[in-house]
């Protein structure tokens, strides 16, 4: 677990989220008062299902909403399909603190903040520390941190913050190692969702064959990624979003890939998930990316492939095996240059 640890270490540092059930309603206070929130609809969703709980019509410099809530729920606010952040709707009264990013006056909401700050704290002994040892003790720590806080909230939305974080980044059976220390875990959809993840990738590691798929193309076409993938030919996959900032800076690496190896056999092809096709084809033109992309793709390939998170970069061998996925920056350019020698 320690791997998946340090990554959850790194990815939580800046954030910072999240209420036990009371006997009074609940009362959620939100300032409101930049100009780009007013006259706009602001929701708060159910963090696991994406279901609406409540809305509510900016016009003023808070909002507030009110009511009662059968059990604490992780939410997330939502305006103009933005999301401004998350945290757990309990029956109680909760302030949202913009310049924090994080909700008070609640218990669990105060818990998790807790939780958050030590993380944070954790996380600027890691920067200041430079000796291996030094900083192997603080992911040790961070771990302990962890996993006291889970065992203390696997019944609560806490816990399911938590596991939601460190899940994507298990092995399918270590996955299972904690859905059989905390059961309850289980019910939530997300979960579900994340153990499909880990068995698509697990399929499709280093040494499996490439899946195919096909998606209907704004042009009324239809575009298969066996389109793409000539044999004979390597080929990288790269699964990116116009609005994902890492998917930006990684095409440049890309770019120069494809302007050394593309005489030599190297072929790219994009795949646009989770975007809109407008502002993907925005993104080709402005980027000026000189290969071919699927558009549109949204769920279904990332479905296939176990991606949680982008950009996923996939190098296809000549005969259709995958050599390399998961490598951004230089460890993807060494793989590429190691499979092109190879050859």
């Amino acid at each position: 677990m320690k791997n998946s640890s340090r990554f959850i270490l790194s990815a939580l540092a800046a954030a910072s989220v999240f209420s036990a059930a009371a006997a009074d309603p609940f009362k959620v206070k939100i300032p409101t008062q930049a100009d780009d929130l007013q006259g706009a609809m602001l929701y708060l969703v159910n963090y696991d299902t994406g279901e609406k709980i409540d809305s509510i019509l900016v016009d003023g410099p808070e909002a507030v909403f009110s009511g009662n809530i059968e059990e604490p729920t992780l939410v997330r606010m939502i305006v103009d399909g933005n999301r401004l952040g998350s945290f757990i709707l309990e029956n109680g009264s909760i302030v949202w603190s913009p310049e924090r990013s994080e909700a008070f006056g609640s218990p669990l909401n105060d818990r998790l903040n807790e939780f958050g700050h030590k993380v944070q704290a954790l996380s600027a002994r890691l920067n200041e520390t430079t000796p291996p040892e030094e900083r192997d003790k603080v992911f040790a720590e961070y771990e302990k941190l962890v996993s006291k806080t889970l065992d203390e909230n696997a019944d609560n939305p806490i816990g399911y913050y938590l596991f939601i974080q460190e899940a994507s980044q298990l092995s399918p059976n270590d996955f299972n190692l904690y859905l059989a220390k905390y059961p309850g875990l289980a019910r939530y959809r997300k979960v579900a969702g994340i153990r499909n993840i880990l068995a698509a990738r697990e399929a499709t590691q280093p040494g499996s064959k490439y899946i195919d798929f096909e998606i209907p193309q704004p042009d009324g076409k239809i575009a298969r990624l066996s389109d793409y993938v000539e044999p004979g030919k390597y080929t990288l996959v790269d699964f990116w979003a116009s609005w994902c900032g890492p998917c930006i800076r990684e095409i440049s690496v890309l770019k120069n890939l494809w302007e050394a190896y593309h005489n030599r056999g190297l072929d790219i092809v994009g795949v646009a998930v989770w975007d809109e096709p407008a502002n993907t084809l925005d993104a080709i033109s402005r980027l000026e990316i000189p290969w071919p992309c699927i558009i549109d793709a949204q769920t279904l390939p990332t479905d296939l492939y176990g991606i949680s998170g982008i950009p996923c970069i996939i190098l296809i061998g000549p005969d259709g095996t995958i050599l390399s996925r998961d490598k951004q920056d230089t460890e993807l350019l060494l793989d590429v240059m190691n499979a092109l020698q190879a050859n």
